[in-house]
């Protein structure tokens, strides 16, 4: 499955004209929000530290093997906490970027979004509420595995997989939002082609570790998903 290449089709896609406006406000908020995650990692990994291992605390003296096992735990909870804010905040011009992606791939794409922006900003934050809680049910308890050793390897893997297929149902949610697509029905559609969505998901996850591009991530999910669906789902449903 080479579907991760839709990630790299959206993000050469959101330079073209009539789609930067979209882009634009997303990609300041999201330098904005990343900055101030980076400030509260930067003061706040000691004290995260010292609290997970403190000098009189037993486990003190496997320091030197947990450290690095708790340092990654504290930048993927830091990383993806960025994401989840950007995702919220961001939510109703994502949704106008799906549509103007759609429009530019079908001339005959029916705009079923009519509402201003102001509407579309509490159904979009409902709808992303709604995909965070799903995730979070399952990513906290796998989060707090990967905490200790003998259950961290394990736990590891099913959250990585875990966050690889919320990814894609994040960034495909929209185009399938802007065709009153409901949210089980969404599930239900990536669900048919699994190996395919995770193969977008990880194309997703692996743009968002590549430094400075990564701002532009999401912009680029929201357009590479657009073209994804139009592709893959959007014949399906006929």
């Amino acid at each position: 499955m080479l579907d991760f290449k839709y990630i790299f089709s959206g993000l050469a896609m959101i330079f073209q004209p009539g789609l930067k406006r979209y882009v634009f406000i997303p990609l300041i908020l999201s330098s904005l929000i990343l900055a101030g995650f980076l400030w509260i990692a930067y003061f706040q990994f000691d004290i995260f530290m010292n609290w997970l291992l403190p000098a009189d605390s037993w486990l003190h003296w496997l320091s030197w093997l947990l450290w690095p096992l708790f340092a990654i735990t504290f930048l993927l909870i830091v990383f993806y906490g960025f994401t989840i804010i950007a995702n919220l905040v961001a939510a109703p011009f994502n949704s106008r970027l799906a549509e103007a992606v759609a429009a530019k791939l079908d001339e005959n794409y029916n705009t079923l979004n009519e509402s201003s922006l102001m509407r579309d900003i509490g159904k979009s934050i409902s709808a992303e509420v709604r995909k965070l809680m799903y995730y979070l049910v399952r990513a906290i308890p796998l989060l707090i595995l990967m905490l200790f050793p003998l259950t961290s390897p394990v736990a590891s893997v099913l959250w990585l997989l875990l966050t690889i297929w919320f990814l894609a149902l994040e960034y495909l949610a929209y185009p399938m939002e802007n065709q009153l697509l409901r949210f089980d029905e969404q599930k239900k559609q990536l669900r048919k082609k699994p190996l395919s969505s995770l193969s977008f998901g990880g194309g997703v996850m692996l743009l968002m570790f590549i430094p400075f591009i990564n701002l532009a991530a999401m912009p680029a999910a929201v357009a590479g998903a657009t073209i994804y669906w139009h592709q893959k789902i959007k014949e399906p449903l006929k």
